[in-house]
């Protein structure tokens, strides 16, 4: 029996369309940023100069340098360092080429000690040497051929010896040798060219330019668009800047080092690795690795490999992680998938310059995602603030029965804040939304018991926590819950609750549990019930928690009520006033 066909409706239809619609789209520019790199390349290399330019033409504008002089002078003067640095490069490079075979004899003798010090001849090495003894064999000329069928040996031939024949070209002309010469470097011209022009009407027209953007991410909100996109020209242009200073210092101390070390060409490896620390993660070591290996030709010793080693394995997590963070903190915003993710994709478009502009480019996009509504996705997807906002984490990790990442979401956030903080924004705000999707009916008794589990091993794990003393300011190092600590530093009233000592308590509240946490309905209103007597023992009352089933008219008169001075009944869903006036009167008759 054949199953009927579903016919979609028209909603779906549409999804299905607009879902193809985007494919199409997204294969189409791919195929034209990878077809078109001959113009994108020289174009997105402009962009990234105009940001790092724009704060010096501002600069001279301040000083009333009227605006064409200043954007002339200043690309002129960033070209004209450029192309020193060009030539710099081609000298040690030149240099480099003269003195490489200087350096084989090093590597050779350091070969030739490598293999005496292993005791004997390995077995590959063995058999390596039995064939090629068999080959020689085999490749021999036969002296004597067969005898012929007439008894007669045939009379042997001396080898003929083949003449050479060289082909020779005529002499080149004059024009030939010129375009011979020009050809090369025609490309790297034009492209130097075609990047001057696009930056100098790039810093000329950046209003006109800030204008069309408006209009094509929107214009029915002026002014925030308006403010959105300057506060982004700013932040890429300090952020392009400040790392343009922080590597080219990287390079200055890398070479710098080498230099004291004697590696030869030690502006050339400086300046290679302010070029490949653009490159995250791998950049420094690819540097490193040019160095490292013509430390090994150099020096007939093994001094010289491990002063360039360490120069690195110092050098780099000092900038990395000390001088960094400290003077700019997460200064790119990308997620380290994010970057990796970005330069495997510019990297196959491009070639090694997409590697290079795979950061900054990416940068660029999660900063207008960041700014514009449409456009919101590549943040989402690249950036690295949390996609989902701490309560939506905190009840996500609950319906997952993972309590285990939430407390340690937990500690990161009470290195900042208190513990009647996290409850009340953070985990009463999950539940809050665990109560509307009870409301909806899409979940299950299965689910709740889960939720109630899993908030319970939650608290266990808080135990230790108690009220203490936030500790310094900056401690909090995960991005999520150093999230979850800003949506909370507007609201400090929960920072004021004094914590009880036992000696000031009534005589009678004294080695007691005076409180009594009872949940109005639901598994999710126990959830809460048992963060409520946690904090209210965290703040020196002991608590006890029931469910909701105390509150029957059979269980009500059997509760342990010795010592109990208060009663909390604990309602998420606040919308059946009603339950709640009910439940008030068998609580009354307990005490």
């Amino acid at each position: 029996m054949q199953t009927p066909l579903r016919l979609r409706t028209p909603l779906e239809l549409a999804n299905l369309l607009s879902a193809v619609a985007i494919a199409l789209l997204a294969v189409i520019i791919i195929a034209t940023l990878y077809f078109g790199r001959e113009i994108f390349v020289p174009i997105s290399l402009a962009i990234l100069l105009s940001f790092v330019l724009a704060p010096l033409v501002g600069l001279l504008q301040r000083i009333r340098v009227p605006r064409g002089l200043a954007v002339v002078g200043v690309v002129v003067l960033a070209f004209g360092l450029i192309f020193a640095t060009g030539s710099l490069l081609a000298a040690q490079l030149a240099q480099l080429a003269e003195d490489l075979p200087r350096y084989q004899t090093t590597i050779t003798e350091k070969i030739q000690s490598f293999r005496q010090t292993t005791a004997g001849r390995g077995t590959l090495e063995r058999a390596s040497g039995m064939l090629k003894d068999l080959s020689k064999e085999l490749d021999k000329p036969k002296e004597s051929a067969a005898p012929s069928s007439s008894g007669l040996t045939p009379r042997t031939t001396a080898p003929t010896t083949p003449v050479p024949v060289e082909v020779r070209q005529p002499d080149p002309g004059a024009l030939q040798a010129l375009q011979a010469l020009i050809a090369p470097l025609l490309h790297p011209l034009a492209t130097t060219g075609i990047i001057i022009i696009f930056v100098i009407f790039i810093l000329l027209q950046r209003e006109d330019l800030r204008n069309r953007l408006i209009r094509l991410a929107g214009s029915r909100d002026l002014h925030r668009t308006t403010a959105a996109l300057d506060d982004a020209a700013r932040r890429l242009s300090r952020l392009f800047l400040f790392q343009l200073m922080l590597n080219g210092s990287f390079g200055v101390a890398i070479g710098i080092g080498l230099w004291l070390i004697g590696i030869p060409s030690a502006i050339l490896w400086g300046i290679l690795a302010a070029v490949l620390r653009f490159v995250p993660y791998i950049g420094a070591v690819i540097a490193a690795a040019f160095p490292l290996a013509l430390a090994v030709a150099v020096d007939p010793g093994w001094s010289m490999l491990i002063w360039t080693a360490a120069l690195f394995i110092v050098v780099e997590p000092v900038v990395g992680h000390v001088i960094e963070p400290m003077v700019a903190g997460r200064s790119t915003g990308l997620s380290p998938v994010a970057v990796v993710a970005s330069a495997t994709f510019w990297t196959a478009l491009w070639g090694p310059i997409g590697l290079v502009l795979a950061t900054p480019l990416t940068v660029c996009l999660v900063v207008l995602g960041r700014h514009v509504e449409r456009l919101e996705f590549l943040d989402v997807m690249f950036g690295d603030r949390p996609a989902l906002s701490p309560p939506e984490i905190f009840y996500q990790r609950m319906l997952a029965g993972d309590p285990t990442e939430a407390a340690d979401k937990a500690e990161e956030f009470l290195k900042e804040r208190s513990l009647a903080s996290y409850y009340d924004e953070v985990a009463l705000k999950g539940l809050q939304l665990a109560q509307a999707d009870a409301d909806r009916g899409v979940l299950s008794d299965e689910r709740l018991t889960k939720i109630r589990d899993a908030v319970s091993e939650l608290v266990d794990d808080l135990e230790d926590s108690g009220e203490r003393s936030p500790s310094k300011p900056d401690a909090v190092s995960d991005p999520e819950a150093s999230s979850a600590v800003e949506s909370v530093t507007a609201n400090r009233s929960t920072e004021d609750i004094p914590v009880l000592q036992p000696e000031e308590l009534p005589p009678e509240w004294q080695g007691e549990t005076p409180v009594l946490c009872i949940a109005g309905r639901s598994l999710i209103d126990q959830a809460a019930a048992i963060m409520v007597g946690q904090l209210t023992a965290a703040h020196g009352l002991k608590a006890r928690t029931e469910g909701p089933e105390a509150l029957s008219t059979t269980n009500v008169f059997r509760l342990q009520t010795a010592g109990i001075h208060i009663i909390c009944l604990v309602y998420m869903d606040t919308s059946t006033p009603a339950h709640m006036r009910y439940s008030v009167r068998p609580a009354t008759q307990i005490s």
